[in-house]
């Protein structure tokens, strides 16, 4: 897009934009009027931090947690047998010792004592109840291919071996013996992942809905949830119970529940949020060239990509080149530039950098010549007479309407068809694309782990929960699970290199760029941790007084 074009289209967004956050004023004001009559309930001494989730917790249970929102709550509330420490590494938790065999096959967890949030003992059964009933297909869950390391974890779920021959099992309360599929050197983070946290059975099997609420939700973490007024607010209590309770510093996290950005940044302003931003909401486009000028923005390179998915189960993104020619249309360093401006990175392959298996673009970003030809190929093909108009859908948020407008508007100028944008709530949104009910869908990805797999094997196959493209390949999965089997380092990147480049030449979905992480945040508040992959960690937060200067 020529300069002077992009100059009178970046005014139109700004002013949609402010627009849409007018709009939302009266619901938000209505939200600060409460939390400003809140307020006085506070102890003088009580240290609560004040965040903002923007959405909805859509989930509380770890069995189906897909979203950063339902992620950073749970880390909050729950613990696993390890967790990440400060310094990004997997530190012993629940577990207080482990045991690896020499062929790296067989762990053996010892577990400290600890307890639930409403009294129970945390046992090693609860973690095998926990860890089969992700797997079980009869859970649905999401997340069940993050437990295919364990041995016939995989077969379990497709139904081909029974629940006693899933490679966990408890010896007895303090003792968990996990088998694995292959060695795996990163099985100590899986370990720390929120799917891998234990679940109270006995909560469960009393109450389908148990985390729905409030006053039925039972965890194990250094915080549980004490009030949960539904799209308004949601409040964190310190859990007394959790065995680590001394490390935890804060009383309460007071979660605001405002969908505007613009209403975030204008409550931080007022000191009546703590944070505004990353990683659980993001600050308004219009304001961070000012925030980052004044040096109250913190930006932060994390391993994850946004993109687009193509739904390849439908005309005209059956094709692959009709797929190629949208991907390489889209300018993505123009997006970054002056709508993003976060320093993000185009993302010319899906692996982030900090993952890369392989030097250089796997294609050329802005590619509008290339694009037209690879169009009118695979229009030929599907003997069509001309492309149907398409359709484009994406979460609510001004962030993410204003990258889809700005693509609709390249993809527009470099074909000439008509590009529909639907903008959808999160849940509906969530469930349609599961469901296959899109053409092209803002999409993203955030590492579960410090290793390219985890980008990779989502696409392993078209029913690995996450896909939702419809897009196989046999050799792509043959060579993830070649890799899986491979022992020398090097070689095992080569075929998770060699999958790649399958996964960028099919082209099932369009990365755009590389995320990072930007926020503002209060002075006073310290130690809240958030990890190269991105993670939001709250246990050793803090508040401390500031310090007052006098003349």
């Amino acid at each position: 897009m020529y300069k002077g074009t992009f100059l009178g289209f970046c005014f139109l967004l700004c002013a949609c934009v402010l627009f849409a956050g007018c709009g939302e004023q009266a619901s938000s004001h209505t939200q600060v009027d409460t939390k400003t009559e809140e307020k006085s309930d506070q102890r003088p001494d009580e240290k609560v931090l004040r965040m903002n989730l923007r959405l909805e917790l859509p989930t509380a249970d770890p069995a189906f947690a897909e979203d950063s929102t339902s992620v950073a709550v749970i880390r909050a509330t729950f613990d696993g047998l390890t967790r990440m420490g400060k310094d990004g590494k997997p530190q012993l938790s629940v577990a207080e010792k482990v045991d690896v065999s020499k062929d790296q096959l067989t762990y053996t967890f010892h577990l400290r004592d600890s307890t639930w949030s409403n009294g129970d003992p945390v046992t090693a059964h609860d973690f095998e109840y926990a860890w089969k009933r992700v797997l079980n297909p009869q859970t649905t869950s999401i997340n069940a291919y993050q437990m295919f390391y364990l041995k016939n974890g995989e077969k379990f779920n497709n139904g081909e071996a029974t629940a006693d021959e899933v490679g966990v099992k408890a010896l007895d309360d303090k003792t968990l013996v996990v088998k694995l599929e292959n060695p795996t050197p990163y099985f100590l983070e899986l370990t720390a992942y929120f799917t891998y946290y234990p679940v109270n059975p006995k909560v469960i099997e009393a109450n389908a809905k148990w985390s729905t609420e409030a006053n039925t939700h039972v965890g194990n973490g250094p915080f549980k949830i004490e009030k949960w007024d539904h799209k308004i607010k949601l409040v964190l209590a310190k859990n007394d119970t959790y065995w680590d309770k001394n490390a935890v510093n804060l009383d309460r996290v007071d979660f605001s529940i405002i969908e505007d950005e613009n209403t975030e940044l204008f409550l931080f302003e007022k000191d009546e949020l703590d944070w505004a931003g990353s990683p659980l909401s993001t600050l308004p486009i219009e304001a961070m060239p000012s925030l980052n000028k004044s040096g109250k923005m913190t930006t932060q390179t994390i391993a994850a990509t946004y993109l687009y998915k193509f739904n390849t189960e439908q005309v005209p993104f059956n094709n692959v080149k009709i797929r190629k020619a949208f991907s390489y249309a889209i300018n993505r360093q123009l997006i970054i530039d002056h709508i993003k401006q976060g320093n993000q990175e185009p993302a010319l392959g899906f692996l982030p950098p900090s993952m890369s298996v392989n030097t250089g673009p796997y294609f050329q970003d802005n590619n509008v010549e290339v694009a037209r030809q690879l169009l009118k190929e695979g229009i030929a093909e599907l003997g069509l007479s001309k492309l149907p108009s398409v359709t484009l859908s994406f979460n609510s948020s001004p962030s993410h309407r204003v990258v889809a407008e700005a693509i609709q508007d390249q993809w527009n100028k470099a074909f000439g068809i008509e590009v529909k944008l639907e903008n959808k709530d999160w849940k509906v949104f969530l469930e349609d694309q599961h469901l296959g009910n899109y053409q092209i869908s803002r999409s993203g990805w955030m590492a579960d782990f410090n290793d390219p797999i985890t980008f990779l094997e989502i696409f392993r196959d078209k029913e690995v929960g996450n896909n939702d493209t419809g897009w196989e390949n046999a050799r792509y999965e043959a060579l993830l699970r070649q890799s899986a089997k491979e022992r020398d380092p090097q070689k095992r990147m080569q075929l998770l290199g060699q999958a790649e480049h399958i996964l960028m030449d099919e082209m099932p979905i369009a990365p755009i760029f590389f995320y990072t992480n930007s926020w503002v945040k209060n002075e006073r508040v310290k130690d809240v941790f958030i990890d190269g992959l991105g993670n939001l960690e709250l246990k050793w937060a803090d508040i401390v007084p500031q310090i007052q200067e006098y003349n």
